[in-house]
């Protein structure tokens, strides 16, 4: 029987159920397809819902009856694994539940699906028509942009869209193709209609969404709509909600936002090179994935916030099924609405791979801004933030001149491995792997690309190995201080630092001798080993609380 520690609280993933009295089988069944029907998780029986463990009902007792009857009780079948164990002495049941692909019921007929309140608790809640198709383009089963408009027709088309469609090809160098096909003929290729039964043509909400009249787009997409709002701390200086069909819509943001974003030049050789607040490409990329990848089934604008702090976007929906903030770098692409992702393409308006993400993040990593900020998503909403601080011109110029001289762009991970040494200083290929989102030897690949053409440079040899950027690098962002800094140091003096901060504290942490010295947890690790194993300080407390003070020995 294992012992093992509570989840601390209830969230989206955990739920607690008290079996004190026997918890009926309705509401046990109840709470499994709740946690099913939206990320799958752990159902705790015999836990109060404060977190106390007070025990299994003696009818709950068996593992395999619990499966068994969840299973014979919910449609389509689930199989959860449930496994008995103690939690501070007493008896509970943890239920692993995984997550549905498909709208799950009871064999009652009841459909559930768990969200989080306006205080952070989960609750539970009735899983709607607008649900299930919600649902089914989270997972990818169903691509709503694709399907016909009931009751939208052909008149409900704007020929000055088409028009504004057919340029946009032209500017954006979009598939020259479609400029030779005539009107119905484009519709067709692009998906912007559907053929009846009868052989008449019905829109579909990607054709309304590009060509669609206002007053359609009111009538048959109520959830369409995106909000531009500029704020100077307490004030605000642009508030505008917006319906147009896509293309004007993107044309207006773009001309509504330049007053807003100021840009300067920067001589690089004989190039200019433009500095804008928000990069163009980044800007116009983001926005057109926050259109592409919202959720057409809720209400809820496209919202994009200009403030002090910098710029965000946020749509409606959270990220699709496989696509976590861990992958976003290196997963391939998945669109919750295909058919419009696939027609933006066409058009020339994102990037045509599908890695729209990685020219939003050179659109920042160049100019030495911050990596783009997706902390903020949850569940109903994908949040990304800009940073609009002010850009490091000695590194964009370095960034120029390394191009010129490769005669093409820097590879997107050496632009986020140069950025994460620049903010960091030190790097292990550990390290950078979870940066980089990718596994060890394609990390280690990439600094020694960059080690070879001389814009970092390695300390250390084997496992403690290091990374640190270049005297000559250092020296064109015009810190040659920070070299000196980071390489300089030998081990003696290292070793007095840490005796130093001692004396000074009573005592240092590992992760306190590591920004103390500048070094990676291995390096600061076997340092500390060392002033231990030569008496100089003594270890205290026991894992991640472990700290050292000065030895008894040295007085």
């Amino acid at each position: 029987m294992q012992n093992v520690a509570l989840p601390p609280r209830e969230t989206l993933t955990i739920e607690f159920k008290s079996d004190r009295k026997k918890l009926p089988d309705s509401d046990l069944l109840a709470a499994v397809i709740c946690l099913a029907n939206t990320e799958g998780g752990e159902l705790w029986l015999g836990v109060e819902d404060d977190g106390t463990p007070t025990g299994l009902h003696p009818d709950h007792q068996m593992a395999n009856a619990l499966v068994g009857l969840i299973a014979a009780r919910t449609s389509p079948s689930l199989a959860v694994r449930v496994e008995v164990m103690d939690v501070q002495g007493i008896r509970v049941a943890r239920i692993s539940v995984p997550q549905a692909h498909s709208a799950t019921a009871t064999t009652a007929g009841v459909y559930l699906r768990r969200r989080l309140k306006f205080d952070g608790a989960p609750e539970c809640v009735p899983l709607l028509p607008h649900d299930f198709i919600s649902r089914s383009t989270t997972l990818g089963q169903l691509d709503l942009s694709a399907q016909p408009v009931q009751g939208a027709q052909l008149s409900d088309f704007d020929p000055l869209e088409r028009e504004r469609l057919r340029q946009n090809i032209q500017h954006y160098g979009g598939d020259r193709i479609l400029l030779e096909l005539d009107d119905e003929a484009l519709d067709g290729a692009l998906g912007l209609t559907r053929r009846t039964p009868d052989g008449s043509r019905i829109p579909t909400l990607l054709g309304l969404l590009l060509l669609g009249r206002e007053a359609a787009l009111r009538q048959f997409v109520p959830t369409h709509e995106l909000a531009f709002q500029v704020l100077e701390r307490e004030s605000v200086r642009f508030n505008e909600f917006r319906r147009f069909p896509l293309l004007k819509l993107l044309d207006w943001l773009e001309t509504s936002f330049r007053p807003f974003n100021p840009e300067r030049e920067l001589q690089v050789g004989l190039f200019r090179v433009p500095v804008p607040q928000v990069d163009r490409a980044a800007f116009r990329e983001a926005i057109a994935n926050a259109i592409i990848h919202r959720d057409y089934t809720r209400l809820g604008a496209v919202h994009v916030r200009l403030d002090d702090e910098g710029l965000t976007i946020s749509n409606p929906g959270g990220l699709v099924e496989g696509v976590t903030l861990h992958n976003l770098l290196t997963t391939e692409p998945r669109p919750r609405n295909p058919a419009l992702a696939d027609a933006m393409k066409r058009i020339g308006l994102v990037e045509r791979s599908g890695r729209g993400v990685d020219l939003i993040y050179r659109g920042l990593l160049r100019f030495g801004r911050p990596q783009p900020d997706y902390r903020r998503t949850d569940t109903v909403n994908v949040v990304l933030k800009l940073s609009t601080a002010e850009a490091d011109l000695n590194f964009l110029k370095m960034v120029v001149d390394e191009e010129s001289q490769r005669g093409s762009q820097l590879p997107i991970d050496s632009l986020i491995t140069l950025a994460v040494l620049r903010e960091f200083r030190r790097i292990t290929s550990e390290e950078l792997a979870q940066h980089l989102q990718k596994d060890l030897d394609q990390a280690k690949r990439v600094l020694e690309t960059l080690h070879e053409a001389g814009l970092i440079q390695a300390h250390g040899v084997t496992k403690g190995r290091s990374y640190t950027l270049s005297a000559g690098l250092y020296q064109a962002l015009g810190d040659k201080a920070a070299y000196t800094r980071q390489v300089g140091f030998s081990s003696l003096q290292n070793e007095q630092l840490i005796l130093n901060y001692v004396a000074q504290h009573g005592q240092i942490s590992r992760s306190e001798a590591m920004e103390l010295c500048r070094l990676s947890e291995g390096q600061a690790k076997a340092l500390l080993r060392k002033l231990t194993q030569s008496k100089q300080l003594q270890m205290k407390g026991a894992s991640i609380a472990t700290f050292y003070t000065r030895s008894d020995e040295c007085g």
